[in-house]
Formats: structure tokens, C-alpha cells, sequence
């Protein structure tokens, strides 16, 4: 192959560890790992970023872009410039909050045609499970989804409505049968149903009305009709670290059944959280520290597969100060890396292991086999950090649409220096190139 770029660093993130290494490029493909002082073939270009670690291009398989329909919430542009500038090369996009939802294959089709040239990173699809779309499924398999996405409770949205346990059961034995995956949003309407629900800006009482056995409760009703349709099941945004043994125990048992969870979850804690501070505000919620520190340890032992960012904006006038009416959402395209990197370093983890969580384990949950590591064959998609210099966050130098977040304020660990996506910068101290993303299908 003819060799067009070689990036070289001190210390180069690989399945095998991490080394001074020359990550040699071609056609936007890595050709091959080399010594760090290999002779550049003629040609090719030298981009030396001395001692700034070279990680794989992060994989974000949790984002609502909400385009089109609600794109003054957000949009593919603003999304994906958000998630260059964050270090993250491939997002995929929920079925939901979009207008149509991608619960048929025309809406899917409508929503590429909108991302298409829009996109600053590549971009994928989930479909969406719904009451009455079961024979939409199948097609929407075939046209490219990478598996489909269903609420246990109400989603908050009217025009995507959840699935009650016989519905659940209906879905599910359609999508294992040609081999799909269900992703699900597990809270239990029961529970939530029955527990106090108080307006106002008190976050105790917010805490209080999406209570953990709410959590407990789906995902335990989730690993039965799991183990029962031997189904492949995934668990999103888990917050409710009580959920973790049953998980632990159903996957020894050969249950089908993967997580995920989310930066807000791992680094943010109830206690913190001021009255009326809806920034904050999410469905799971964020939960006290001592959930926080065994959720780190579901990290650490490999019950939690990998981290990502649940990226769902809304307009300021939607964080109202009251809990009970505000939207729930965190956005954190572009924080995940530095605010994770930050929690996981004091808690005596490191780089490897991020990437394990936020590239390697996302890309594998999807079965994006181009992504997720550097090594020959694999797309040449890079984020390069700077892990020591820090910075503090300044919403206006966010480039989601609504610049609010939960992270205002915060100093955090891990410079993004540039963004690579197939041998190509992308993202540059902040400086955006065009949109040169593309769109991604299953097993393509």
C-alpha cells in the first residue's frame, strides 16, 4: 500500500499496550504499527505529536441528534462538530427525539439524507422498538440499524411509546431471530409509578421519584425475558449500581446481556447537586457517591462493557428550576474524554483503560470491526490527548447547539489537540474542518 501519512508519538495506545510507535496511514487505512523511528517511506507525511498520547478515535453509541424535527435542540452539524473536537470519530444516532423517529426504514432514510452532508464524524443508526412497529423490524435490520432501542417507561416523547413485558416479549423474539440486538432504557413504570413524586427544585425529591428499584425491577424482568428468548439484550445508562450482580450473574450463566453506562453517572453525585440545578437533571438520575464507587468497580472487573455519552440536549427554556418538569438531559459530546480521564486517573486507572471503555468496548457493542483500536486494517480514526494539561469549562466554548451543561465550571484533566478521522485532521486546538463523515450501516 502506498503509505500517505505517518503519525508518530512517545506513546500510541494499542491492543498490545502502550509504546512509542509510527502509525503508518494509506487510503485512509492503518497499514501498519511500526518502531518509532521507522524511516518515513517516500512520500508520505511526517505529523510528530512528541509526548501527546495517540488514543483510538473514541466510539459514542449513545447520542440524540434529534435531527430533524427538533433541530432547535440539536442537529448532525452541531452534534458532530461537538463529538470532533471531543475525540470521539463515530457516533451512533438513537431512534428517538427526532421527528420522524427511525422506527420505519423511510424514516431511517429521511434521517441519512439529513445527516448525509452534515456529518463531521461517521455516523450509524438505531432503530426504534415501538408497540405497533414489530413488522418494521426485520426491514429496518436489513436497511442497516445497528439494533433497536425500546423504553420499559415512558419515553417523554408522545410519538415513541414504551413496550409493556408482552410487548417486550413480542420484540424480542422477532429481533433474536435474525440475530439483532435490543438496547433498553430499564426503568420499571410500576415503581416509578408508586414512588412520591414532588414538584419543585428539590433534587432529593427528583432522586426520590426515579428510585433504583425502578432500575432493578426492569432489569431484572429484562434478564428473564433474555434468558427465556435467548435474546441479546443491552442495558442503557445503567445508574443504579444494585443492578450489577444480577447482570454479573446472568452473563456467567450465559444470558446474552451487555451495559453501559455514562460520564454524569461516573463522575457527578447527587450530594453535589444544588437545588434547582436542572442542568444536572436526568432520567436514571445521577445517584449518591457511594452508587458512584461501585459502579467504578463494575468498570474495573468487566460487568460494565464500556462508556458513553447519553448526549441528549434540549433548548434552555426546557430546564425549567423545577425537577419535576425539566427536561432530563446531560450534553457532553465533547466532555466525556477529559471528565472521565479525570475521575478514572484519581481513582488509579489509566488511559488504557479508558480507551478500553469509550473506543474498544463501544465499537465491539456495535460490531464496528474498523474501529476501536489501532492496529493494520482498521480505519486510521485517532484522538490525540494531551493528559496532563487541564482546562475549565466554559459553556461558550462548547459547540453542541445549547451550550448547557452540567460540567460548567469544572476543571478537568486531558486536552483534545486534534481529532483524526480515516488519516485525515478533523480537529485541530479547537479548529474544525468540513464535514467529511460518513454514513455507517451494520456489517459495513
Amino acid at each position: 500500500m502506498d503509505v500517505n501519512l505517518v503519525l508518530r508519538s512517545t506513546r500510541v495506545i494499542t491492543p498490545e499496550g502502550t509504546r512509542p510507535a509510527s502509525i503508518a496511514v494509506s487510503g485512509g487505512t492503518i497499514a501498519a504499527v511500526l518502531a518509532y523511528d521507522a524511516e518515513v517511506p517516500a512520500g508520505a507525511r511526517l505529523e510528530d505529536v512528541g509526548d501527546d498520547v495517540v488514543l483510538p478515535g473514541l466510539v459514542d453509541t449513545h447520542v440524540h441528534v434529534n435531527d430533524p424535527g427538533r433541530t432547535e435542540w440539536e442537529g448532525f452539524w452541531t452534534a458532530t462538530r461537538a463529538a470532533a473536537a471531543g475525540g470521539i470519530t463515530t457516533l451512533l444516532d438513537m431512534p428517538l427525539n427526532s421527528l420522524p423517529p427511525t422506527t420505519t426504514v423511510d424514516n431511517l432514510r429521511v434521517k441519512q439524507e439529513v445527516a448525509r452532508s452534515k456529518a463531521h464524524v461517521d455516523v450509524g443508526f438505531w432503530g426504534g422498538a415501538l408497540p405497533d412497529n414489530v413488522k418494521d423490524l426485520r426491514p429496518l435490520h436489513d436497511a442497516g440499524v445497528f439494533g433497536f432501542k425500546c423504553f420499559l417507561s415512558p419515553s417523554g416523547v408522545e410519538e415513541f411509546p414504551e413496550l409493556d413485558q408482552e410487548r417486550l416479549a413480542t420484540s424480542l423474539a422477532e429481533i433474536s431471530g435474525f440475530g439483532g440486538l435490543m438496547i433498553v432504557h430499564a426503568e420499571d413504570p410500576h415503581h416509578l409509578a408508586a414512588a412520591p413524586q414532588r414538584s419543585g427544585g428539590a433534587y432529593a425529591d427528583f432522586l426520590a421519584s426515579r428510585p433504583r428499584d425502578a432500575e432493578n425491577t426492569a432489569i431484572e424482568n429484562l434478564i428473564n425475558q433474555a434468558r427465556r428468548l435467548d435474546a441479546r439484550v443491552h442495558v442503557l445508562h445503567l445508574s443504579s449500581s444494585d443492578a450489577l450482580a444480577p447482570i454479573a450473574a446472568a452473563r456467567a450463566e450465559g444470558v446474552k446481556i451487555t451495559v453501559e453506562s455514562c460520564p454524569h453517572f461516573l463522575t457527578l453525585t447527587a450530594e453535589e447537586i444544588p437545588d434547582g440545578a436542572t442542568e444536572f437533571k436526568c432520567c436514571p438520575p445521577i445517584r449518591e457517591a457511594v452508587n458512584q464507587d461501585a459502579l467504578w468497580q463494575g468498570l474495573a472487573d468487566g460487568t460494565i462493557d464500556c462508556i458513553v455519552s447519553d448526549h441528549s440536549p434540549s433548548t434552555a427554556d426546557l430546564k425549567t428550576p423545577d425537577f419535576a418538569s425539566a427536561w432530563g438531559g446531560i450534553s457532553s459530546l465533547q466532555l466525556g474524554l477529559p471528565a472521565i480521564w479525570t475521575e478514572a486517573r484519581r481513582r488509579g486507572h489509566t488511559l488504557e483503560d479508558v480507551v478500553r471503555w469509550m473506543s474498544e468496548g463501544p465499537a465491539r457493542l456495535a460490531g464496528l470491526t474498523r474501529k476501536g483500536a489501532i492496529e493494520a486494517g482498521r480505519d486510521a480514526d485517532f484522538a490525540v490527548l494531551a493528559p496532563d494539561a487541564t482546562f475549565t469549562v466554559d459553556p461558550a466554548e462548547l459547540q453542541h447547539r445549547n451550550r448547557i451543561t452540567a460540567y460548567a465550571g469544572r476543571t478537568l484533566s486531558g486536552v483534545v489537540t486534534s481529532t483524526w478521522l480515516r488519516g485525515e485532521r478533523i480537529a485541530d486546538h479547537g479548529t474544525l474542518a468540513e464535514p467529511s463523515g460518513r454514513l455507517l450501516e451494520r456489517n459495513n
